[in-house]
């Protein structure tokens, strides 16, 4: 039997819905994704952690449920929200349906409300948070709602352990994976150009990465308030003294820069999708990326030697930064791009090129 469900946004509004997944209440930051497929690697991408995600492509699910395609082992979000999802999926990859998955991973699901409506609403007030309850919901709880927080979201995603991927082939480049909440898919594309990869857990202190004697260190991507990661930040900026070569991708991104003294600030409904355009400084050149954060690196407040690579054509905003006195370079969107387009893969191509420059 279907169930109603409701939509609560902290500003009062109230969506009427059906309930899909797991049935009970949930509490997260609303954000919305414009990507048309990808729907799986984005309910597994850990930097949805803390948040209840809004798919505005209009029909989810059709393909249903491939484990292979997933960027983690479960999903991090709070809650999903789409307008309809399919109950019959085909496609000879299909191992199961949407529904079901999100049953067995106890995330909440809402389907049937204007989705467009929805996201309107986010673009011009910017994220709110919001609460997906049942029909037998007692009052609103405004108060509650709006102070709900994203809190340890690094810690919450992050490996516990360390771990060692190797290549089948012969290994070009031993590379630590610095891990705060990262897709699958960056680890699998640096194996995948002949690299041995180390991934460790946030927590991983300096010395430690140091002894691993890394011919580079890539900066995962991840959840939450870059600026809340003074531990980490602290390290990272000791590891720049070493004049390693430094990949960092996202999270990794902004962690670079406030290592080096920049500033972050959240956007008013940050950047989601696999359309989002960034232009290159050097060339004028536009890549169509896919993208997933809500804070950007304030190009103004970036010390000298250290300069704007890429900007959102969009909104002007921070999409990549190189640095001169140091090995280093890092960008807001996702050239491993699962799911999105690979036009920028060839980033991965310019970090073995400066592992390689450095050797010399």
């Amino acid at each position: 039997m279907v169930q109603k469900a409701y939509l609560i946004l902290e500003n009062g509004t109230i969506f009427e819905g059906k309930s899909f997944g797991c049935s009970g209440e949930t509490v997260g930051e609303i954000v919305f994704t414009t990507a048309m497929t990808g729907y799986l690697e984005t309910l597994t991408d850990p930097s949805y952690y803390g948040q209840i995600v809004v798919q505005t492509f209009p029909l989810i699910g059709n393909y249903g449920v491939i484990p292979s395609d997933f960027e983690s082992e479960r999903p991090h979000v709070k809650g999903y929200i789409v307008r309809d999802w399919c109950q019959e999926p085909s496609n000879f990859r299909c191992e199961g349906d949407l529904d079901t998955f999100l049953k067995q991973c106890g995330i909440v699901g809402l389907y049937g409300i204007d989705t467009r409506a929805l996201t309107k609403i986010v673009r011009e007030y910017g994220v709110m948070n919001g609460r997906i309850v049942g029909e037998n919901f007692c009052g609103l709880g405004l108060s509650e709602l709006k102070s709900y927080r994203i809190l340890d979201a690094v810690e919450s995603t992050t490996c516990q352990e360390e771990l060692v991927f190797k290549p089948e082939g012969e290994t070009k480049f031993r590379v630590c994976l610095w891990d705060f909440g990262a897709k699958d898919n960056i680890r699998r594309s640096l194996v995948n150009h002949g690299c041995e990869v180390t991934v460790v857990p946030a927590h991983t202190k300096a010395e430690r990465i140091l002894e691993l004697h890394p011919d580079g260190i890539m900066l995962s991507n991840g959840p939450g308030d870059p600026a809340e990661n003074v531990g980490i930040i602290e390290e990272l900026a000791k590891l720049c003294k070493e004049k390693i070569p430094t990949f960092g991708i996202c999270l990794g991104h902004q962690l670079l820069a406030l290592s080096q003294g920049a500033k972050t600030e959240k956007l008013k409904y940050g950047h989601r999708g696999a359309n989002q355009p960034a232009t290159c400084l050097k060339t004028g050149r536009v890549y169509i990326t896919s993208q997933n954060h809500g804070y950007a690196v304030v190009h103004s407040t970036l010390p000298e030697g250290a300069a704007p690579s890429y900007v959102n054509a969009n909104d002007g905003t921070s999409e990549g930064i190189e640095y001169d006195y140091m090995p280093a370079f890092s960008v807001q969107f996702h050239p491993e791009a699962c799911g999105g387009p690979l036009d920028t893969s060839f980033l991965f191509d310019d970090f073995m090129k400066l592992m390689e420059a450095n050797r010399r």
